[in-house]
């Protein structure tokens, strides 16, 4: 039927109800029908001739029985959707066309309903950027007045191309760091509970052995055994610890920004992974300052998205100290320096790029290479941790298997 193809067909993020009714003929006909609600839908199936007998909303899918998943909004699906909807406009599809192509074919059910959304806001008056304020979850500040910069000045088109590519690089650069972090975790949790089925179910069985021979345990040996039965009985207490720990942390690392603040400040005090985040910092500094500065907005109005994204709280001090400054008519790497958190080599080329009229440029090739500093630092910090974390392994673990058969050797001399 006609208005079952119809509904098919449509994409809006409208419900879909099921119908049956009759048509002028007194034919039984039943079909579906999109609508935003269950009077709409009537007087459009009444518009076709159609006399409507029972209605009621199509239940939706269970969950991974076809159609998209319903899965977290993630930045990934962000940076993909704003590739997606440069390449379209690059192309010359139009704006409402390009979000009914991407939100249609998503495999995410929030991120197409989302989507769609944004798409019935458009059509219906809303101008990109309002649509986009909606969601501010998925798109911060930075996102929204780049948009709106962009549709201002008419290069829509342009700015999301930039927008594209600041949300990958800046997406590899988290990725890089999770890799760095997340590595030596995963290998030192697997360490531990290894560590502990020894001492709680491999250890007693030697001891129970060991008592058979009425002999005095060397030193190691003992060590290892009261560390096994203080971990037999205190089991609960030492794990219930560890997890009352890492609960508390989350807690207020999620709740408490001062607590955020130390730890950022603690942070770039750790050896070897400290590097990394402050290079992580400044490369952030200079593409979203690039971005914005490229897109045409005002250099005081970009520092305040800029200091939303550095993600570290000493320099997202920084940037509001040279947002005031700026302000008051001092040079950008003169403001820069006053900070005294910005290296030599970033002050210098922000410094050509002022007086050359290059800024974007000259910010651009600061995060490509403290970009590029990033992943040699990870792929160094990976390389160097695998051999010490398997050494430290093997030695923890060859200790605790030397103990438990030294009283054995010691017996075969003796005898």
């Amino acid at each position: 039927m006609a208005t079952k193809a119809k509904a098919k067909a449509s994409a809006k993020p409208t419900p879909i109800f099921i119908w049956e009714g009759a048509d002028r003929n007194g034919n039984r006909k039943k079909g579906e029908v999109q609508a935003s609600n269950s009077a709409l839908a009537k007087a459009q199936l009444r518009r076709e001739g159609i006399n409507v007998l029972k209605i009621k909303p199509k239940p939706k899918p269970l969950f991974g029985l076809g159609g998209a998943k319903s899965k977290a909004i993630t930045p990934a699906d962000i940076s993909i959707f704003s590739r997606q909807l440069a390449t379209m406009m690059k192309a010359g599809v139009p704006l409402v066309q390009s979000f009914e192509i991407v939100g249609s074919g998503h495999d995410n059910a929030n991120m197409s309903k989302m989507i769609l959304d944004i798409k019935a806001d458009v059509e219906s008056g809303s101008s990109l950027t309002e649509a986009l304020r909606k969601f501010p979850l998925h798109f911060d500040d930075l996102f929204c007045n780049l948009v709106q910069a962009g549709e201002h000045a008419g290069i829509l088109d342009s700015i999301l191309d930039k927008i594209a590519t600041y949300k990958e690089k800046t997406e590899a650069l988290k990725s890089k760091i999770k890799k760095a972090m997340g590595y030596p975790i995963a290998v030192i949790i697997v360490a531990v509970i290894v560590i502990a089925i020894m001492l709680i179910f491999v250890i007693p069985v030697f001891d129970n052995m060991f008592k058979s021979f009425g002999a005095s345990l060397p030193a190691p040996t003992q060590f290892v055994v009261n560390l096994s039965k203080f971990l037999q009985e205190w089991w609960w207490a030492l794990f219930g610890s560890i997890g009352l720990f890492f609960y508390v942390f989350f807690y207020f690392k999620k709740r408490s920004q001062h607590f955020r603040d130390i730890l950022d400040r603690l942070v770039l005090k750790v050896a070897v992974i400290g590097p990394i985040q402050e290079k992580a910092a400044i490369a952030r500094y200079a593409r979203t300052l690039q971005t914005m500065f490229a897109a045409g907005t005002p250099l005081v109005e970009a520092l305040s998205s800029v200091s939303g994204a550095v993600g570290n709280v000493v320099f997202r001090n920084a940037v509001d100290q040279i947002q005031q400054e700026v302000s008051t008519g001092t040079q950008l790497n003169k403001a820069m320096v006053n900070t005294g958190v910005f290296p030599n080599m970033v002050l210098q080329m922000t410094a050509i790029g002022e007086e050359s009229g290059a800024l974007d440029t000259m910010l651009g090739k600061v995060a490509d290479f403290y970009e590029d500093e990033v992943d040699n630092l990870v792929d160094g910090l990976t390389s160097l941790l695998e051999p010490i974390i398997m050494s430290v392994l093997g030695v923890v673990i060859g200790g605790i298997v030397i103990s438990m058969y030294l009283p054995i050797f010691m017996m075969g001399s003796v005898v």
